[in-house]
């Protein structure tokens, strides 16, 4: 394999949504999706960006980032109020989120079953259910470490 197959690979991902594929485009998406499945906030990736010397500004990744969610390759999990994630996994799958930490978790979709949705509003279709589950972390040394 070539060097500019990860960058191919991105490349025909925009195109493939539709996307223009601008320098900053190419350079955010190569930053979320070259690797493995992740959640990043904007604020994560804006560091990321700099780090790698793409010159953006915060507001640059925010629309990218919509842009992106919009286009189908991102999924945003709302945490709380103001507080946002991007997932590059966009199946059908759930989150554990560790409130001490901030730290984000797939929960696979086969493992949490829901049942018994209210019926949905005159007019209205129920789109997509997400569920997050809370958790902390416990002081008792004998609790297992929270893992990938």
């Amino acid at each position: 394999m070539t060097a500019n197959r990860p960058y191919k690979l991105v490349l025909d991902r925009l195109n493939g949504v539709g996307l223009r594929p601008t320098r900053q485009r190419l350079g955010l998406a190569r930053l979320l999706f070259e690797g493995c499945d992740r959640h990043v906030t904007a604020e994560q990736l804006h560091g990321e960006a700099l780090s790698a010397d793409l010159r953006v500004s915060l507001a640059t990744v925010y629309n990218t980032l919509n842009q992106f969610t919009e286009a189908g390759l991102l999924r945003e999990v709302v945490v709380e109020a103001g507080k946002s994630y991007f997932d590059t996994n966009t199946s059908e799958h759930h989150h554990f989120f560790l409130e001490n930490t901030g730290r984000l978790e797939d929960i696979p979709g086969d493992h949490l079953v829901v049942q018994s949705l209210p019926k949905a509003p005159v007019g209205t279709r129920i789109a997509r259910v997400d569920v997050i589950v809370r958790l902390v972390e416990d002081a008792s040394p004998a609790t297992a470490p929270f893992c990938d």
